[in-house]
């Protein structure tokens, strides 16, 4: 299934670092979420790509966020990853890209590189996807929550 802008994200639930269940229905409603494929734990785009999210966390919870990532990697691996790197948020094991089917984020040969912004009703505000552009990633992500911010902002004057 390839999902585009405007349709509603696709709803999931997963097992995170900390072996806890998470479901996307339970976090609709109550506020913007950066969703984010990755490859793999520990490699060098990968951990470019958590840390910038890490690094802008203060920004993202401004804005009303949250972040998710996930990957095929066991609840261990994520754990270390997420030990060494700091990260402030969950990342949710999909050894059998179950969720990466959900999302259209499945390749050939590496998993691809896929973000999603899904705005606070659950409607898929913005899609980026590139493998070497991990930095972009976070800062296509910013500028979209500020956007959806910007238009909620504008609304309620």
């Amino acid at each position: 299934m390839q999902l585009k802008i405007g349709d509603k994200a696709p709803l999931f639930e997963g097992i995170t670092d900390g072996d806890a269940k998470i479901s996307l229905g339970d976090m609709v409603g109550k506020g913007n979420i950066i969703l984010y494929f990755y490859p793999k734990d520990m490699t060098p785009g990968c951990t470019t790509e958590a840390c910038g999210f890490r690094d802008n966390w203060d920004k993202i919870v401004s804005l009303g966020a949250t972040v998710i990532g996930v990957s095929s990697q066991s609840t261990e691996s994520h754990r270390e990853f997420k030990k060494k790197n700091n990260l402030p948020f969950p990342l949710i094991s999909d050894p059998k890209g179950e969720i990466r089917k959900l999302y259209g984020a499945t390749g050939l040969l590496i998993p691809p590189r896929v973000t999603f912004v899904i705005d606070k009703q659950g409607i898929i505000k913005f899609i980026f996807s590139s493998q070497l552009n991990v930095t972009k990633h976070v800062s296509d992500a910013l500028e979209n929550l500020e956007k959806i911010e910007k238009a909620k902002d504008s609304v309620s004057v």
